[in-house]
């Protein structure tokens, strides 16, 4: 990084990407935060080192990337008081729902990238889409990259509608392996298992799983396809889903995660 990084919100993707960075090797004293909340300024200090304040400041005018990491719903006021003070900055936000019109309007400014993370990102194997608008240089994508990388892979999308599916797939997406797990769990639970081998069980299974989606040139299918045996055990699983229609259900339960982040837009981010 070749400027200070300003974080407006300092919650868990903010603490995310600055603990990534830190271990890039960016120094805690090139790093500010502006978040309201005393206990996670506490928090920001003590865990990372990072000098955080309650309001911003003339300061915000030394960073280069301003992120945003703040709730959909706080944004605009959040911008109103930072805007005077970063129009010269690359912004970054990973606000769901809150297109970049909004936040280009907002900010005087039409260097804005979005981007929409989820909370792997916590453990370095986050998945993040990203879309930037049309005043974003080649140098500032690679920027954001950089910041980005830190806390996993990532992926441009070319229009910004699509960032919607991406909040519905992989930003909503771990709640929804979480819900699998805890099916699982309790379901070898009841058939006699301990609670703890169960879980053990769930996870390792996710974990393999993805694993070897990963690493294999053919597709899921084909991998589903290779453990299930006519007449067999994974079999019968899968039979029973499908007679039930989980497949079906669970693409309609994504259709309403996209559809809400519209709404967020809609409700949030007119200008």
């Amino acid at each position: 990084m070749t400027s200070k990084i300003a974080f407006i919100g300092g919650g868990n993707m903010a603490s995310a990407i600055i603990g990534g960075l830190l271990k890039q090797g960016l120094k805690a004293a090139d790093i500010l935060v502006v978040e309201p909340f005393a206990e996670a300024r506490e928090r920001l200090a003590r865990d990372l080192g990072v000098h955080a304040q309650e309001v911003a400041d003339a300061r915000l005018a030394q960073a280069g990337l301003v992120v945003w990491a703040v709730k959909p719903q706080t944004f605009r006021d959040a911008a109103a008081a930072v805007q005077a003070h970063a129009t010269g900055a690359l912004h970054l936000s990973v606000a769901a729902g809150i297109r970049s019109d909004s936040i280009a309007a907002w900010l005087g400014t039409e260097r804005v990238v979005r981007c929409m993370p989820n909370t792997p990102a916590l453990v370095g194997k986050g998945m993040t889409g990203l879309f930037a608008r049309a005043a974003v240089t080649d140098a500032d994508r690679q920027q954001v990259e950089q910041v980005v990388r830190t806390t996993g892979d990532l992926l441009w999308v070319a229009q910004e509608t699509q960032l919607d599916a991406v909040t519905a797939l992989s930003g909503s997406g771990p709640a929804y392996v979480f819900y699998f797990i805890e099916a699982m769990a309790a379901a070898g639970a009841q058939m006699g298992l301990s609670p703890e081998q169960s879980l053990q069980l769930a996870i390792g299974t996710f974990v393999g799983a993805a694993d070897l989606a990963q690493a294999s040139t053919e597709g899921p299918e084909v991998l589903r396809q290779r453990v299930t045996s006519k007449g067999g055990t994974t079999y019968a699983a899968l039979s029973s889903m499908e007679e039930s229609r989980i497949k079906e259900h669970f693409m309609l339960a994504m259709e309403k995660a996209r559809a809400r982040a519209v709404e967020l837009g809609n409700e949030f981010g007119t200008v």
